[in-house]
């Protein structure tokens, strides 16, 4: 008989998979690859996603990683800045390329049609060759200088869908918000792609830092289609459970499955942090009435699901960490969120005079 999961058992098997029931030793690269990369839409989530994972985590660990080019910053999974082990992008990219096709139609056929997506690719090729990096920006002028007529931006983003490129440091370093820098993928790294992957590999990846789950959050994650046949081709080298609902959950052999009652600490997550955003169905860690909030702000984790929204703001000498709860904490929830908002406050906005923690609903704005 098939072993049923109930969705706080899946709650707890994700959070120790993601290395958020205690913080980790493990090195922020071994981290990254052991999360199949983090979401970057934004330069500081990352640094945040890893604080919260990795014990004595400092800002200057991932910078680092990203000037000696071992991770990179790139347009991956779902379409969404990514930061990943160059190691993992060298074969990830090209098996993506389907799913990035889809992505640059959907997003900016309609601006760039009539243009030869071949020639687009030449010319943007053409004109990072040599270790030239142009930003976004730039690339879209010189693009449309080509294409009169065709929107620049929607010519450099296509470039994104099109060719394997990744956006170099400074950007998408901790505090750096300017105009994105494109440079080839295999002149930054120096070395070729990897193409011939399997799906295979790409789906016990993520079964290893989001299991148990269903081919539809397999799907979700990584934003391409047609994954069932793939997974029935594993299903002999897989567990198979049954969710709540009587869905198959698929996972890894041996794979960690922490008791239901196991207690957890709580969390700061990173705005869009895969942890719920890597599933179909996220009801292991959130109702639907909270799935918006969190592409919105930074969700907190309380006993294991999200219980309330964060943000930081400066107000002249003071660093304010506020806290929105979608229902009012116990005496020592609140404590324990207290307790690890001083944590925060004192990674993300060390340099400020004084710190401050204040509560509020979340519909308070």
């Amino acid at each position: 008989m098939v072993e049923r999961l109930t969705a706080r058992a899946l709650n707890r098997a994700t959070l120790q998979r993601q290395l958020l029931t205690t913080r980790t030793r493990l090195s922020p690269l071994a981290v990254i690859e052991h999360l199949a990369g983090l979401q970057a839409q934004d330069p500081d989530p990352p640094y945040i996603g890893l604080w919260s994972r990795i014990d004595g985590f400092r800002i200057e660990d991932l910078t680092t990683l990203l000037e000696q080019r071992a991770v990179v910053r790139a347009t991956l999974f779902r379409g969404t800045q990514h930061l990943v082990t160059a190691d993992d992008y060298q074969w990830v990219r090209p098996l993506l390329q389907p799913m990035l096709d889809r992505w640059r139609k959907g997003g900016f056929g309609r601006q760039t049609a009539g243009v030869d997506l071949g020639e687009l690719a030449e010319a943007a090729r053409g004109a990072l060759t040599g270790g030239r990096t142009l930003n976004r920006p730039e690339l879209g002028r010189l693009l449309a200088e080509r294409w009169p007529g065709c929107d620049p931006v929607a010519l450099a983003r296509s470039v994104q869908g099109l060719l394997p490129v990744v956006h170099p440091p400074p950007d998408g370093t901790w505090g750096r918000r300017g105009a994105t820098p494109f440079a080839l993928a295999e002149e930054w790294l120096g070395r070729s792609l990897t193409a011939g992957a399997s799906m295979e590999r790409l789906v016990l990846r993520y079964l290893a830092a989001f299991g148990p789950a269903t081919v539809k959050d397999v799907q979700a994650w990584s934003g391409t289609t047609r994954l069932r046949a793939v997974v029935e081709e594993l299903r002999p080298r897989l567990e198979v459970f049954a969710g709540e609902n009587g869905e198959e959950l698929f996972d890894l052999p041996d794979a960690p499955l922490p008791g239901p009652d196991t207690e957890v600490p709580v969390r700061f997550l990173a705005a869009l942090d895969n942890v719920v955003l890597a599933h179909a169905d996220r009801s292991r860690f959130m109702s639907d009435d909270r799935r918006p909030y969190v592409i919105v702000e930074p969700a907190v984790l309380v006993d294991g699901v999200v219980r309330a929204l964060w943000g930081i703001k400066r107000q002249k000498g003071t660093a304010v960490l506020t806290v929105k709860c979608f229902s009012p904490l116990g005496a020592r929830e609140k404590e324990e969120v207290t307790d690890e908002g001083v944590r925060l406050l004192g990674f993300a906005a060390g340099d400020a005079e004084r710190h401050e923690i204040r509560f509020a609903p979340v519909d308070s704005d």
